[in-house]
């Protein structure tokens, strides 16, 4: 499985899936591995001209190391696409271990099989150890049956783990669907969303149009009592105006006599 401790599972959030990061899964940093000590091996044991095996050795190696990056890449947005890169991974890793099986066996080497002492710290150490920097030290120290051996256990073990993760991602696809099935999902969601927050609006409107009325009721009150100041007003300023004329017409006799 992806990453360190086998924790670092693709997911998605939206239109488009949050996969793994390449850097971190540990059949990427193998495979890494197997590519720089493939180039190595081939420099230190290979004749360099007139065997083919050499070039592909290396191109099989450098091809399980691409495939997985452009697989990671891609899968951002096409699961599928993802997947048929990690395959083609995965078979440029077969033939890279057929390749050091043909070496050992027509060399005439050892094969470390289960049982063997050396087998098992080999297993121990390629297990434990991910990074390039945890081998280099190795490569011009080992020999020609420690190189082979060695590459022969990485290429066994990212196969395993890239199958497991392969597996991961059928079963994501078949719960998570791909982009067409993001994009339908995201469009479903949004109209979802609309067609709440529409259903909120119209339930609330009774409720608004009672206030409604009732703000209506209270003004048309308020009006009516307005109303009846402003006559109650204007009949006191009437009355006062004819007190006023009265008081002046009776003034201006009391002075005439």
């Amino acid at each position: 499985m992806p990453s360190n401790n086998d924790s670092n599972k693709p997911a998605f959030d939206g239109i488009f899936r949050k996969s793994s990061n390449w850097q971190t899964l540990r059949f990427y940093q193998k495979s890494e591995v197997l590519y720089q000590m493939t180039y190595v091996f081939c420099d230190r044991f290979m004749e360099h001209y007139g065997d083919r095996t050499v070039d592909q050795m290396i191109q099989a190696a450098r091809s399980g190391k691409q495939n997985i990056v452009e697989g990671s890449e891609d899968g951002k947005t096409s699961m599928e696409m993802e997947l048929k890169l990690l395959n083609v991974a995965r078979a440029s890793i077969g033939e890279l271990r057929q390749d050091f099986e043909d070496f050992i066996k027509s060399r005439q080497l050892c094969m470390w099989e289960i049982g063997d002492e050396r087998f098992q710290s080999m297993q121990d150490f390629t297990k434990r150890h991910n990074q390039l920097s945890e081998y280099e030290p190795y490569f011009q120290r080992w020999s020609a049956e420690e190189m082979a051996n060695t590459g022969l256990t990485l290429c066994f073990q990212v196969d395993a783990m890239m199958n497991k993760y392969m597996k991961y991602l059928e079963e994501t696809f078949v719960t998570q669907g791909g982009i067409k099935e993001r994009m339908h999902q995201a469009r479903t969601n949004y109209r979802k969303q609309q067609d709440e927050h529409l259903a909120e609006l119209e339930k609330a409107i009774p409720a608004l149009q009672q206030q409604l009325a009732k703000a209506q009721a209270e003004a048309a009150t308020w009006q009516a009592a307005y109303e009846d100041l402003k006559q109650r007003a204007l009949a006191s300023y009437h009355r006062q105006q004819d007190e006023i004329c009265e008081l002046k017409t009776k003034l201006s006799a009391f002075n005439s006599k």
